[in-house]
C-alpha cells in the first residue's frame, strides 16, 4: 500500500469494531435483540413514548458501563489521536459510536453522527447537556425547568443523523477516506466511501474481516484495529 505524501484532508469513519477492543458491549446479539429487548423498544421514538422507563434504564446501563474502570481507549483510538496531532493537514473523525473513547484518547475533531451517551437534550428547546449519572422522567431540565422533557442524545431509528451537512462537506473535500471497524451496510454511512471516491479520494478499509463493501475500497487492512490502525498511522505519517 502506497499513500501519497501530498494528502491534506483525511476523513475517518469509525464503527463498533474499534470500541469492541476497549470492552464496549455491542448490546445486540445474533437475534437482533438489545439486552433481550426488540431494537425498536429501546432505539425508536415510538418505543420511548410507549415505555420511557425502559429506554432510560437501557441507556443508563450503557452509560454506566462506558464510565466503568474496565473501559478505556485502546491503541487504535490513541493512534488516531496521534495522527490528528502530528499530521500537517486536517483529520476528521466521523464516528457511528456513541462513546467518548476518541475524545478520551486525545482526538478533538470528532463528529458523533449517532449522538453521545454522555449527553441529553431537551425535547422543547433541543439544547444539549452533559450527563454522567442516571437520566429519568423526574430529571429536571435546565432550560425549561420541567421534568419529563429530556431524552438521551442518541439518534434513534427513523431519525436523521446529526451534523449530516458537515459530514457531506468533509467527504467532498477529503483526499483520503478510511473506514475502521464498521460493516458499512447501514445508510447513510454505507454511502460515504462512494461519495469520497466520487470526489477523488483514496479509500482504505480496516476491519477484523472483509465486509460486503470491501471491493469498493482501494486497499484493505484485515485484522484487529489495535494492531492495524497504529500500523496504518505510521504509514501515513512516514510515507
Amino acid at each position: 500500500m502506497i499513500i501519497p505524501n501530498n494528502i491534506q484532508n483525511i476523513v475517518i469513519l469509525t464503527g463498533a469494531g474499534i470500541s469492541a477492543e476497549s470492552g464496549i458491549k455491542t448490546f445486540r446479539d445474533q437475534n437482533g435483540l438489545w439486552e433481550n429487548h426488540d431494537i425498536m423498544e429501546v432505539a425508536s421514538l415510538d418505543g420511548f413514548k410507549k415505555n420511557p422507563n425502559l429506554v432510560f434504564d437501557f441507556y443508563n446501563a450503557r452509560r454506566s458501563q462506558l464510565q466503568s474502570e474496565n473501559v478505556a481507549p485502546n491503541e487504535a483510538h490513541k493512534a488516531l489521536a496521534t495522527l490528528e496531532s502530528k499530521f500537517k493537514g486536517t483529520v476528521t473523525i466521523i464516528t457511528q459510536n456513541v462513546d467518548d473513547l476518541h475524545e478520551r484518547a486525545g482526538s478533538h475533531n470528532v463528529i458523533h453522527m449517532h449522538g453521545e451517551l454522555l449527553k441529553m437534550h431537551c425535547l422543547k428547546s433541543l439544547k444539549v447537556y452533559s450527563i454522567k449519572g442516571k437520566l429519568t422522567q423526574s430529571t429536571i431540565c435546565s432550560c425549561c425547568r420541567q421534568a419529563g422533557n429530556l431524552r438521551p442524545h442518541i439518534v434513534w431509528f427513523g431519525e436523521v443523523p446529526y451534523q449530516i451537512d458537515k459530514i457531506d462537506e468533509v467527504l467532498k473535500s477529503c483526499d483520503l477516506f478510511i473506514s475502521i471497524g464498521t460493516s458499512g451496510e447501514v445508510y447513510p454511512a454505507a454511502a460515504f466511501v462512494s461519495e469520497a471516491k466520487n470526489h477523488g479520494a483514496i479509500t482504505i478499509e480496516q476491519n477484523i474481516t472483509p465486509t460486503k463493501q470491501s471491493r469498493q475500497f482501494d486497499s484493505q487492512l484485515t485484522g484487529p484495529s489495535t494492531t492495524e490502525v497504529p500500523r496504518l498511522v505510521k504509514m501515513i505519517l512516514n510515507p
